[in-house]
C-alpha cells in the first residue's frame, strides 16, 4: 500500500474500509444482474464529513487481473492523502487521482444533502443517454421511491458535469440523476448501497420502457398509480401537494 497522510485518522481510515466493502457488494450485484456494461464502469465518490476530502472507489476493469477494490482520499482541491493504486514504497506525491477529489467537488460543497455521487455505465440508461432523451419515469416500481417525474440529459460538456448536477438538484431537488448524453448515468444521494439500488431500479425501468417503444410506446400512468405507488413508499403527502401544483 501507498503511503498514507497523517491527516487520515482511524475514523477516516474506517470510512474507507467500509465504503470498500460496499463497492465490493454493489459491483457483485450489478455485474451478477447484467447492469453493469461490460467495461464494469462504476465510480463512487464519497463525502468524507466535516472535511474536504473525498473517497473515491472505482470497480476494477475486466482486464485488472486484481479484482479487489482500491480507494483515493483526495481533497476537493485534489491533494491525494491515500491512493491505493500507487505501488509499494511509491511516495503520495507520485499519485495522480489528485482529479477524484475535484470531479464531484462542486456538488459536496454546494449540496450538503449528497454524500454520494456514483458515476456508472449501464445498457438502457445508456441507450436513452445516446438519444439525448430524458428519461420519463414511467415504471411504477422506479416512480415509487422518488418524486422526480423524469431523468433530465446532460448534452453540453462546456458546462462542467457538477454545475448541471447542482442546477438539476436546485430545479427539482428530489431529482436522483441525470442522463450523460453518449455515455452513462451519474446518481447522487445519502450512500452507496442505497444509490447503487436505484441504479438497479432505474435501469430496470429503462429497459421495460425501451421494450415499450417497440410494441406502440410507452405510456404515462393510469388514474391513480401514483397515489398508490407513494402511499406505498410513504411519500404520498408530499407527493400530492406536488400534482395540486401541476
Amino acid at each position: 500500500m501507498s503511503q498514507i497522510s497523517p491527516l487520515l485518522d482511524a475514523a477516516i481510515l474506517a470510512q474507507v474500509e467500509q465504503a470498500k466493502r460496499d463497492t465490493a457488494k454493489v459491483f457483485r450485484v450489478l455485474k451478477d444482474s447484467r447492469t453493469l456494461t461490460a467495461t464494469n464502469t462504476f465510480q463512487a465518490h464519497l463525502r468524507v464529513p466535516g472535511t474536504d476530502l473525498v473517497i473515491a472507489l472505482a470497480t476494477p476493469s475486466p482486464w485488472d487481473d486484481d479484482q479487489s477494490i482500491r480507494a483515493v482520499v483526495a481533497s476537493y482541491d485534489g491533494v491525494v492523502h491515500l491512493d491505493e493504486y500507487l505501488a509499494p514504497g511509491v511516495a503520495l506525491g507520485e499519485s495522480r487521482q489528485g482529479g477524484a477529489g475535484k470531479r464531484y467537488a462542486a456538488v459536496l460543497q454546494q449540496r450538503p444533502e449528497v454524500n454520494v455521487v456514483i458515476h456508472v455505465h449501464t445498457p438502457y440508461l445508456g441507450g436513452w443517454a445516446g438519444a439525448h432523451r430524458a428519461l420519463p419515469l414511467d415504471y411504477a416500481a422506479a416512480q415509487r421511491v422518488t418524486l422526480a417525474r423524469e431523468l433530465p440529459v446532460y448534452i453540453d460538456r462546456r458546462q462542467p458535469e457538477s454545475a448541471f448536477i447542482v442546477q438539476v438538484i436546485e430545479a427539482n431537488p428530489h431529482t436522483p440523476a441525470i442522463l450523460e448524453a453518449n455515455g452513462g448515468a451519474t446518481f447522487w444521494g445519502e450512500g452507496i448501497l442505497k444509490s447503487a439500488k436505484w441504479i438497479l431500479l432505474f435501469e430496470e425501468g429503462a429497459y421495460f420502457q425501451t421494450l415499450a417503444e417497440a410494441v406502440g410506446g410507452g405510456k404515462p400512468f393510469g388514474p391513480g398509480v401514483l397515489e398508490q405507488q407513494w402511499r406505498m413508499s410513504g411519500l404520498w403527502e408530499q407527493g400530492r401537494a406536488l400534482i395540486a401544483e401541476v
